[in-house]
């Protein structure tokens, strides 16, 4: 199948919809997707600079607050 040449004719949008279908389709199919040995190494570590007091959890919204407010000074230093 070569489907590089179909996707060459589909507009921003329709490759946009199409990766959401893909997407969608390999979430209800998880588990047929292997996750690489690497994942549980990288898992690991983090729980245990959790468990260390390394590492903290934030809010994601209140993260995105900062992280534009950051954004936001750095552009009117320039």
């Amino acid at each position: 199948m070569n489907i590089t040449a179909q996707l060459d004719q589909l507009t921003t949008a329709d490759k946009i919809r199409t990766m959401e279908y893909l997407w969608d389709d390999l979430c209800r199919h998880a588990d047929e997707v292997p996750s690489p040995a690497w994942h549980a190494d990288v898992l690991s570590q983090r729980e245990q600079s959790v468990a260390e007091g390394g590492s903290v959890f934030r809010d994601w919204e209140t993260e995105k607050s900062r992280i534009r407010d950051t954004s936001i000074k750095e552009e009117s230093c320039n």
